[in-house]
């Protein structure tokens, strides 16, 4: 750098780019200065403050989306631990965000709906299009069943998981071959063994039957009170004889 003697010995031009030079260079130095202090209080900032760091994070319509990506490629229903560890993220904001994808599929028409059944995650078409894609593959439009097969998943779909036993005792009836139809079609599955006396097999629905019946959960399934007529006694009566069939295994 020129010093003071040798800055007056410049000619006037030279000494007009001279100063010139130097403002550049002071400009320069004090733009980096700024920039690396507003990044450090940035910095700074952001580790101090939850609600910044959470507005940074990744947004619940982004993870819906994420959700729906992955099950689109999955080609089988997604458990949500997988999808908890696949998103990094809790349960609750878990929920948050299939709850968001289930509206935004259902609000926009879309043809497909987001199934939940316990722990499994899965898509599937919507039940008003059922008939389109019966006709691309082919597929029968109704499972045909008969009224025993249709009591006996009555009772599985409200009693769930239930036994065999457990079943004719609400029936009144042997339910093997209703039992056996439902199986077939795939509706319902065992799902475990009861911790009783001879652990007989507990039946429940499959995702199959949301399907058929256009459900994407089990809560959606028509509340159902006690007829007027069956007093509370009666209601008792019920619960006793499936408990009786039970030890009866």
């Amino acid at each position: 750098m020129a010093d003071a003697t040798s800055f007056q010995a410049l000619s006037p031009d030279n000494k007009m780019r001279f100063t010139h030079s130097m403002i550049l260079r002071l400009v320069g130095i004090l733009c980096y200065t700024g920039d690396t202090m507003e990044h450090n209080g940035l910095q700074a900032h952001t580790q101090s403050s939850p609600t910044l760091h959470a507005t940074m994070q990744t947004s619940e319509q982004q993870q819906a989306a994420a959700i729906e990506s992955l099950l689109f490629v999955s080609g089988r229903p997604l458990t949500c631990a997988e999808l908890r560890k696949l998103l990094g993220c809790d349960e609750s904001a878990l929920e948050r965000a299939l709850a968001r994808l289930e509206q935004d599929l259902g609000v926009a028409q879309r043809g497909i709906r987001l199934q939940i059944l316990g722990e499994q995650v899965q898509l599937v078409t919507a039940p008003e299009y059922a008939h389109y894609v019966a006709a691309l593959l082919g597929l029968p439009m109704t499972a045909k069943l008969t009224t025993a097969a249709l009591e006996t998943l009555a009772v599985i779909s409200y009693r769930q998981p239930i036994t065999r036993s457990q079943i004719e005792a609400i029936r009144g009836v042997n339910s093997d071959r209703a039992l056996a139809s439902l199986l077939q079609h795939g509706l319902v599955a065992e799902v475990g063994r009861a911790q009783t006396v001879g652990r007989p097999a507990l039946f429940a629905t499959t995702a199959e039957f949301l399907q058929l019946f256009g459900l994407t959960r089990l809560e959606q399934l028509p509340h159902v009170t006690p007829p007027a007529s069956m007093s509370e006694a009666q209601c008792v009566t019920i619960d006793q004889h499936e408990q009786d069939a039970e030890r009866r295994v």
